[in-house]
């Protein structure tokens, strides 16, 4: 393992993050009191409690996951996209350095980034409601699995995107779309029986549904599911960034 080329591959990433990092605290703060003001004020007054939990405090585990994943998908891409667009992935495919250790280097940084958001969030979350998270540990693994996994995803549209509108096509149109369907902001159970069941479908709700469950004690479906989910979705995109880097697809071309 090439450890001096993941530290310089991740110090780079970060180096970038950091020189934005006003803008990186300042976003987060700000749109989760919008959220809060719109839903918690707004909606909140009308809806009291979602499964004996405050309206207030129930859409903060949505909140912080549609922030996470979204920016996690965001940070990845363009961490990869830009060496492709710039053509400096020729100097990392040309380097004594394996696709494990490049793509360690650029999802660990965007994972980081992500990671980052998300406590601001929780951090910020607890000025506008009383939080008690019931299980800490499984909240944090929740967190940190769910960066990593959609950084991976996030690496995998960098490297397909063949411009910059590319890059963002997949985030607007279906990420935000299935984190907004998926419980964000309300119980599936909420739903008629028919739409709960279409709504299975959507692996968001999984993800959504077991990070709440680490700050409430209850979820839409089984802890178990969920782990399975997210386990299922990180092993599947680690899989596909193997193959591109056995094929070539998209970097060598």
């Amino acid at each position: 393992m090439n450890l001096q080329a993941i530290r310089a591959i991740y110090a780079h990433e970060m180096v970038r993050f950091f020189r934005t990092l006003m803008q990186s605290f300042l976003s987060p703060v700000l749109s989760t009191s919008l959220y809060f003001v719109v839903f918690g004020a707004a909606i909140g007054s009308r809806i009291d409690q979602i499964e004996n939990v405050s309206y207030g405090a129930f859409i903060v585990p949505g909140l912080i996951m549609l922030s996470v994943m979204t920016q996690s998908v965001s940070n990845a891409s363009f961490g990869i996209y830009f060496p492709k667009f710039i053509g400096t992935v020729y100097e990392l495919l040309s380097a004594p350095v394996s696709f494990l250790e490049i793509v360690i280097g650029y999802v660990g940084a965007a994972a980081t980034k992500s990671l980052f958001i998300g406590v601001v969030i929780l951090v910020t979350a607890h000025f506008f409601v009383d939080l008690d998270i019931q299980h800490p540990v499984a909240m944090l693994a929740f967190l940190v699995l769910t960066c990593l996994s959609f950084s991976l995803f996030g690496f995998i549209i960098g490297i397909w995107a063949g411009n910059f509108e590319q890059l963002q096509i997949i985030p607007l149109l279906i990420i935000t779309p299935l984190v907004f369907l998926g419980g964000s902001f309300y119980s599936i159970s909420m739903l008629p029986p028919v739409w709960q069941t279409i709504t299975l479908f959507n692996p968001v709700v999984y993800l959504i549904s077991g990070f709440r469950w680490s700050f409430f004690g209850t979820a839409d479906v089984p802890i178990f599911a969920s782990l399975l989910a997210i386990s299922a979705f990180t092993a599947l995109c680690l899989a596909i960034i193997w193959w591109i880097f056995r094929t070539g697809y998209k970097i060598r071309s």
